[in-house]
């Protein structure tokens, strides 16, 4: 006996069950409308058709969506300095980012973190290592609405980067690794008068600029290749997942395939992105990106990424509500079908990441699941269950 159109008991037949029903359910390759049943952390029964058990939940027609899988975000750091020189403490700014992701529907969350200073903010190494601290402390207490892993953002460049990587690469919750180089003139930066206008804003002028940008320069050509090196060997075998970041060319691109490194996080050339592609590798855009309809750094336009077939997953970046609305808009706009944009926020990212009891409905999986309504072609987030919990 289920809990779906058929002679049924008025009450479930387990008292730990959650029965959703009459919700637009999305599958990775298709929409309709049906009920969902949760017992315990697990997805039990996905059918069509509505409950007549009273205790089930009408969802009103509403999409019921898997939980977003979020592999880049930095919102931790947003929630640690939330005001210029208003540092917040640690361990409260992890909880508000917590719920700040789990409301906005992501319940599997990779906090982005700094391992490595270029000498511009050297929070950033502060705020890394004591997320670690937060994370191990909160980490499996069900005191966290989401899942929480680690994504170990290593800056290539910089001095300090393999011997802060060394006490946390082979932490529990590590699951990406990726290979920053966020020096001027390359990547993210390679318009260095953007460089120089950013650094402008934060109060750096003139000569003393200047001697910043040749600083930092020769400090990429002494360190980049040997560092990269040392932490390619150091990660190879571990249960890590590897991404480069802002590829620019067709050679960063083959470097980093000939490196077995295959997922490519936000591409910041076409160029880039279609050589990943050709190659097999895993494209990451930004969803905020998508949702400003344009990169806020000059770089390509996640639109025409979409558009283009080479994207393979979006990632919040710096804003945890971008990634039900990126997903939603790719069907808007671009003229995806449903089913496809948000496997680009829950299936492929799962997948990417090596999770696979999560980022699809279907029994057995985990019971991460999302509720959204469309207001017009906005969608809202209703309500969400992470592991079978009601947690927004």
């Amino acid at each position: 006996m289920t809990a779906f159109d058929r002679p049924l008991p008025m009450r479930a037949e387990h008292p730990h069950e959650t029965v959703l029903t009459n919700a637009r359910i999305v599958l990775p390759d298709d929409v309709f409308l049906g009920s969902v049943v949760m017992e315990g952390a697990r997805i039990t029964e996905v059918q069509p058709g509505r409950s007549v058990l009273s205790a089930a939940t009408d969802c009103e027609g509403d999409y019921l969506l898997p939980g977003a899988v979020d592999l880049h975000t930095d919102n931790l750091e947003r929630q640690v300095l939330p005001r210029a020189n208003a540092r917040w403490p640690s361990r409260s700014a992890l909880l508000a980012h917590d719920a700040q992701v789990a409301a906005a529907g992501v319940t599997t969350v990779c906090d982005a973190l700094c391992v490595g200073d270029q000498g511009f903010d050297k929070d950033r190494v502060r705020t890394f290592q004591e997320a670690v601290v937060d994370l191990d402390d909160l980490a499996g207490t069900g005191l966290l609405k989401a899942e929480h892993f680690l994504h170990l953002r290593c800056e290539l460049p910089a001095p300090d980067m393999l011997a802060l990587l060394e006490p946390v690469v082979e932490h529990r919750l590590a699951r990406v690794v990726s290979l920053m180089d966020h020096s001027p003139g390359v990547g993210q930066y390679a318009d260095l008068e953007r460089y120089r206008a950013l650094r402008r804003r934060e109060g750096l002028n003139g000569p003393e600029l200047e001697r910043r940008i040749l600083e930092l320069q020769e400090q990429r050509a002494r360190l980049r290749a040997p560092n990269r090196r040392t932490l390619l060997d150091r990660v190879a075998g571990l249960p890590v997942v590897l991404a480069s970041h802002d590829d620019e060319t067709e050679a960063d691109v083959a470097q980093n395939h000939e490196d077995n490194i295959r997922i490519a996080e936000f591409p910041v050339t076409m160029l880039a992105a279609r050589a990943a592609k050709v190659r097999g590798m895993d494209v990451i855009a930004g969803a905020p990106n998508l949702v400003r309809g344009g990169s806020h750094s000059g770089n390509v336009a996640a639109l025409d990424l979409v558009r283009e077939g080479v994207v393979g997953a979006f990632a919040s970046d710096y804003v945890p509500a971008s990634l039900i609305e990126a997903a939603f808009l790719s069907a808007i706009s671009v003229g995806l079908p449903l089913a496809r944009a948000v496997a680009l926020i829950t299936l492929n990212p799962a997948r990417m990441a090596g999770l696979d009891d999560r980022g699809r409905i279907e029994r057995g999986m985990r019971a991460d699941l999302v509720r959204v309504h469309l207001h017009g072609s906005a969608p809202v987030v209703r309500e969400v269950w992470c592991a079978g919990g009601r947690v927004a």
